[in-house]
């Protein structure tokens, strides 16, 4: 796991001065396994394998005795040094949206005198982090390492909101499994004065009262279509380093465990490669990279017998059926000359939930740590920097809820084409008549329901989730439950009384509390592509390669900003996304796309995940037999397991709510098991975050 820390002080000696002994002497403490890139009285570490390339420091020539001007970007950016001294400069001047507007992914740190400015992204992909310390503020762009520092308590509240209203932010506000850190929401960023923290936006949020303006879908494709390109070419001019030209192993770094270093060794293939699974993301991405000038492809002399070529990776699930025609689109768009086809056949060792044993303790909990190996085989095959379509959907589709803004703006002739796709989605029944009748309805009651009684509903309605769940078995109910400000999350229904009365308190506060209110459609949106923004993290962080890269650049910034460009009328269009990409690869002078391109494959993993649950049954009910998640409060143990069992039968239960409780109480075992915590020195914490096991009567992991 890599990440950054850093603090900044009321007095300078808190720079590095964790305290002072009784007789004055100093005490100095930092990250395990860190490199210092700039030092008091506000210093800042990176720590993990990160790559030369990926550490760049910019420092503005200032007037003798003039406050100290300086920036570090860390991840990829496609900016030059020109660019970067300009957006120092335009920093110091207060204004923060330069940046964040380069290509790329990456963290912004700028330090001007004693004042410090860190950048969140727009995603939450590249989260920022920050709890009170040494009569200051530490920051970070992982929690766990702060929680070490303070020594913090699991925050059990904010577990149980997690798990009730994942894509909820009012439920999780702006706090972390870990009590006393938080977190910078994103399109905000850090700023620290001597000690005092602020906490500011630099994008602007759609009002309530303000119609959303009419973009031009054509120029607003373009922007997309510009966007993309930019964020591969990024990637592929940065300089690229073989495993053996990396910086050595840091060390210990805690999280990763003997196992996983083990896993580690085996380098990836130098070079670039793209996922080329048939899904149109990540296959319009393979096709861009490889069609842009340059030499995208595996480094000559690797053993791959790709030459120059791009590494196209798919994963052949044996397990699940109806993968021949999405194999056979693979093989046609692999037939371009610039990629090298590899296809990574996975059986029943890759299915959701196995080897739930091994891997690494990742920074907080998240739905993908129960198919972490399964993506760990899929990326093994893969290059060092390799391309991921996550985040497409939900950056260019349309959530259910847009359908509410689109009322408000009197726009009611673009519902018939969604409303119509979900009646023909029910198949010829009775039911299907109503179908556009029902959404209409939810959807004129979602633009006339305020913000404030929006969250008030949800949380009159939440204590009753574990008794009354929603029938999420068709896309016309999931669309209709998601017309609302605020809904349960699918693990919900197995959730105590208790946990889901608290996690209603905190609705209930939210609603009275101050905000910035947004439509509704633009914040459901918004809060669903922070969840997977979350999510994604995680995952990179569990299914970690040493030396590998994951680039994901449907979460970039530019391209974010490019999306919420696209007018609603198009995005709430049937098949909106395969369009969209299908004009970008037009855009960049590809054509020739297999039949049935861009058709959605998300039965396949459904598939996969009830496959996986059968044949993980065994070690799922050993997990749940005597869990924390019910020593905290917030299950019964014999509500999930029956519920395990009937799942593996066959009765339709929500496979994702079952994934988010089993990995839930698997991070809270691996996270109160560990070793070790993430600083070392004189003044080093004297126990890691969350060092001992749970405490019913406090519901809170104690030391």
């Amino acid at each position: 796991m890599r990440w950054l820390v850093g603090w900044s002080s009321i007095a300078a000696r808190f720079g590095t001065v964790g305290s002072v002994g009784r007789h004055g002497e100093e005490r100095t403490v930092h990250p395990v396994g860190s490199q210092l890139l700039w030092g008091d009285p506000d210093p800042l570490w990176a720590v993990g394998d990160w790559r030369p390339d990926e550490i760049r420091i910019i420092s503005a020539a200032t007037p003798e005795g003039a406050p100290t001007a300086r920036l570090a970007v860390l991840g990829c950016c496609g900016a030059t040094d020109e660019q970067l001294r300009v957006g120092l400069l335009a920093a110091r001047g207060g204004a923060l949206r330069h940046l964040t507007a380069w290509a790329g992914s990456y963290t912004a740190v700028v330090q001007i005198g004693r004042r410090i400015t860190v950048t969140g992204d727009l995603a939450g992909a590249r989260p920022v982090f920050h709890t009170p310390w040494a009569n200051g503020t530490a920051y970070a762009t992982a929690a766990l390492p702060l929680a070490d520092l303070i020594e913090a308590q699991l925050d059990i509240g904010h577990l149980a909101a997690l798990l009730a209203c994942p894509e909820t932010p009012e439920a999780l506000g702006d706090g972390t499994p870990y009590e006393g850190v938080k977190r910078v929401p994103p399109g905000h960023a850090l700023i620290l004065r001597e000690g005092s923290r602020e906490v500011t936006g630099y994008e602007a949020v759609a009002s309530l009262a303000v119609a959303a303006p009419q973009t031009d879908p054509v120029s607003a494709v373009e922007g997309v279509r510009d966007a993309l390109v930019e964020a591969v070419r990024a990637r592929l001019t940065a300089p690229r380093h073989a495993p053996e030209t990396l910086p050595p192993d840091p060390g210990p770094v805690p999280g990763m465990g003997p196992a996983d270093r083990r896993a580690a060794r085996g380098a990836p293939v130098p070079g670039i490669g793209a996922d080329l699974s048939g899904g149109s993301a990540s296959a319009t991405l393979a096709l861009l990279a490889a069609g842009l000038p340059g030499l995208p492809g595996t480094v000559l002399g690797h053993g791959t017998g790709a030459g120059e070529r791009l590494l196209a990776v798919t994963f052949n699930d044996l397990t699940a059926q109806g993968l021949e025609d999405e194999m056979e689109r693979a093989r046609v768009i692999a037939s371009n000359p610039r990629l090298h086809h590899v296809v990574v056949a996975a059986g029943e060792e890759a299915l959701p939930y196995a080897s739930l044993e091994n891997g690494p303790l990742t920074d907080e909990p998240a739905p993908s740590l129960v198919v972490a190996e399964r993506h760990r085989r899929r990326l093994a095959a893969g290059s060092a920097d390799h391309f991921v379509g996550h985040g497409a959907r939900q950056v260019l589709d349309a959530h259910p809820a847009r359908l509410a803004d689109l009322l408000m703006d009197r726009r009611r002739r673009h519902l018939l084409r969604p409303v119509a796709a979900l009646a023909r989605a029910e198949g010829p029944s009775a039911h299907s008549l109503f179908v556009p009748l029902a959404v209409y309805r939810a959807a004129r009651r979602l633009a006339r329901t305020s913000y404030r009684s929006g969250l008030e509903t949800a949380a009159g309605l939440l204590p009753d989730a574990n008794r009354y769940a929603p029938d999420l078995a068709t896309p016309a109910d999931a669309s209709l439950a998601s017309l609302a400000w605020s809904r349960p999350g699918p693990a919900a229904r197995w959730l105590t009384g208790e946990a889901l009365a608290e996690v209603s308190a905190r609705l209930q506060e939210a609603a009275f509390r101050p905000a910035s209110v947004q439509r509704p459609g633009e914040a459901r949106a918004r809060a669903a592509l922070a969840r997977h923004a979350a999510g994604q993290r995680i995952l990179e962080q569990a299914a970690e390669i040493r030396s590998q890269r994951l680039h994901a650049p449907f979460l970039d910034n530019q391209v974010v900003r490019a999306a919420r460009a696209l007018p609603e009328s198009l995005r709430v269009q049937p098949g909106a996304r395969a369009a969209i990409l299908r004009r970008v690869l037009a855009g960049a002078g590809i054509h020739d796309l297999p039949s049935g391109w861009g058709t959605p494959s998300q039965a396949t993993s459904t598939a996969a995940g009830r496959i996986g649950l059968r044949a993980a049954l065994p070690e799922l009910m050993a997990l749940f037999d005597a869990p924390l998640l019910a020593d905290a409060g917030l299950i019964e143990a014999r509500v999930v397991r029956k519920a395990l069992r009937a799942a593996s039968e066959g009765e339709p239960l929500p496979l994702d709510g079952l994934a988010e409780l089993a990995s839930t109480e698997l991070w809270l075992r691996r996270l109160v098991t560990r070793r070790g915590t993430c600083w070392t020195g004189t003044a080093a914490p004297r126990q890691r975050a969350v060092a001992g096991g749970v405490v019913p009567a406090r519901r809170t992991l104690q030391p």
